[in-house]
């Protein structure tokens, strides 16, 4: 029988790798945000590369269980791990912002940049299970038991470190310093391995000894280093939450407020009416024209980022009521401590999916104008396009009341806007799209706002009232129901529903354009 401090150290072995192995599984979709977003693409090949890795470095560390099985190369798999895990960061860095794909389709844009800098951290930690498998072998005469309880630990080492960083890790501590974290637990891992085994002449200078001690000095030094000059090349961020790394900084007289890799909002601490986003002028344009026959609107903003838009109603027209549901807590929490919201404010804060609050909503008022910005070129929330959504939507609307969202697409080429068109023209009896500027056809890729309601848009009596507002250029151009109609036939929409929204596919023909290009528009 295998003694048990035998079995348990090598259980503990494999669970401290399978366990950095999911951390870095579940950090790589945060350090690759800031720079290529979140999508079902950013995923796919995360998992896809991780489990490469996985499957690789188990079948190197069997072939060198077999041909070396010594504890002083598990020791040295786990230093070089740790010093192959610091480099994430530098390196990756690097790699994500020099572009070097940028020109291949998106999928392999993705999966090489998520290879250069997650695949080899990966192999290295995977080739751990087979020499442990095999350190332990000799002492039994049963080998399906040390096999099945050695994975079996490696698996539940697995699951914890994707819990542990999912539900708080990341939260408590932030990517950079979970990386750091990781090293240092595979350096004393690997100093455990070499005690954890009888080791003959463990102290004499032999070469296997001199190699690992070797490896030993170079990466304590290195990650020492690398320690020392980590504000050369470490990301400065505001906070990482569990949905966003969140940035601040300052432009002239404006803060900007970075969610990943967009600049979601811009945002003036000392006059709330202060606007730079031409489809938030889009927004405030379409509700004065609603305002002037209901002047207290009730009004939902789905999405709050910096909450420009807002508290641009808060401070002009008090009276309306405005209600915020922001998924992120703590994109909330700086709108409060950096961008300037004050703690009285009548803005009333749900803290929660939208699709979710909404459902949870039932008979309640109802709104007069919902306000959906929650989409960008990267992030797609599909389960807000579909038509499941939309009647939600509507159920909550009083009569004649608008909806309204933001979407970012190619006008020539994309699919993504006219699908969620499309999905919305079931629901609501007229929908209308507004582009930024006029003749925006000749154009590619931008802002778009789209308006659905069940009461029709009269637009030479919209733009009266702007005129006679002073708004002698709209911020949004109409097009009539007959143009998009000829414009959706033309473009090949998708019904968008809970079973099938491929929102994250029709999103990918833009996000190409964008990096290649640069041709944008907001």
């Amino acid at each position: 029988m295998l003694q048990i401090s035998q079995l348990w150290k090598s259980n503990i072995i494999v669970f401290i790798s399978s366990f950095c192995v999911m951390v870095i599984e579940l950090i790589a979709a945060r350090f690759l945000a800031p720079y290529i977003g979140v999508s079902l693409y950013t995923w796919t090949s995360i998992i896809g590369v991780i489990l490469a890795g996985i499957a690789i470095g188990n079948y190197i560390g069997g072939k060198i269980a077999d041909r070396y099985p010594h504890p002083s190369i598990l020791t040295s798999i786990f230093l070089v791990g740790s010093l192959a895990t610091i480099c994430i960061l530098p390196f990756g860095r690097m790699v994500a912002t020099a572009d070097w794909f940028s020109e291949l389709p998106l999928m392999l844009n993705y999966s090489l940049t998520t290879v250069c800098i997650f695949f080899i951290p990966a192999v290295i930690l995977s080739m751990v299970s087979p020499l442990v498998i095999k350190l332990s072998l000799p002492d039994v005469k049963k080998t399906g038991g040390v096999v099945g309880t050695v994975y079996a630990f490696s698996t539940a080492g697995a699951i914890l470190g994707t819990f542990a960083t999912g539900f708080y890790l990341i939260l408590w501590f932030g990517i950079q310093s979970i990386i750091w974290l990781v090293a240092v637990i595979l350096i004393v891992t690997g100093i455990l391995a070499w005690f954890a085994w009888k080791i003959p002449n463990r102290w004499k200078a032999t070469a296997v000894n001199a190699a690992t001690w070797g490896i030993a000095g170079v990466v304590i030094i290195s990650s020492i280093v690398a320690f020392q000059f980590r504000g050369a090349w470490q990301e400065d961020y505001t906070v990482e939450s569990n949905y966003y790394t969140i940035k601040v900084e300052d432009s002239g007289t404006m803060k900007m407020l970075i969610l990943d890799h967009l600049v979601h909002s811009f945002v003036n601490v000392n006059d709330p009416t202060a606007i730079v986003y031409g489809y938030q002028k889009n927004f405030i344009e379409r509700v004065s024209y609603y305002m002037r026959d209901n002047p207290a609107p009730r009004i939902l903003h789905m999405g709050g980022g910096g909450y420009t838009f807002p508290r641009y109603l808060e401070a002009l027209y008090p009276e309306v009521v405005n209600e915020v549901i922001e998924i992120d807590p703590e994109v909330t929490r700086i709108t409060y401590s950096e961008l300037g919201l004050s703690p009285d404010t009548s803005i009333v804060t749900y803290n929660e999916d939208a699709r979710r609050f909404l459902m949870k909503r039932g008979s309640r008022e109802k709104y007069d104008i919902i306000v959906g910005d929650v989409f960008n070129d990267v992030s797609t929330p599909y389960h807000l396009t579909t038509v499941e959504f939309q009647q939600l939507v509507k159920s909550n609307l009083s009569e004649n009341g608008i909806y309204m969202i933001n979407i970012i697409d190619d006008f020539q080429k994309g699919r993504y806007m006219p699908s969620v068109i499309l999905t919305l023209q079931q629901v609501f009896e007229h929908v209308t799209l507004f582009a930024p500027t006029e003749g925006y056809t000749v154009l590619r890729l931008g802002t778009f706002v789209v308006v659905a309601s069940d009461k029709e848009f009269d637009s030479d009596d919209y733009f009266t009232f702007l005129k006679e507002t002073g708004i002698n250029i709209p911020a949004g151009t109409p097009y009539s129901e007959a143009v998009l109609h000829d414009y959706l036939s033309t473009r090949d929409p998708i019904l968008l529903t809970d079973d099938y929204a491929p929102t994250d596919i029709l999103v990918a023909p833009t996000i190409e354009f964008r990096l290649k290009t640069q041709n944008y528009q907001y």
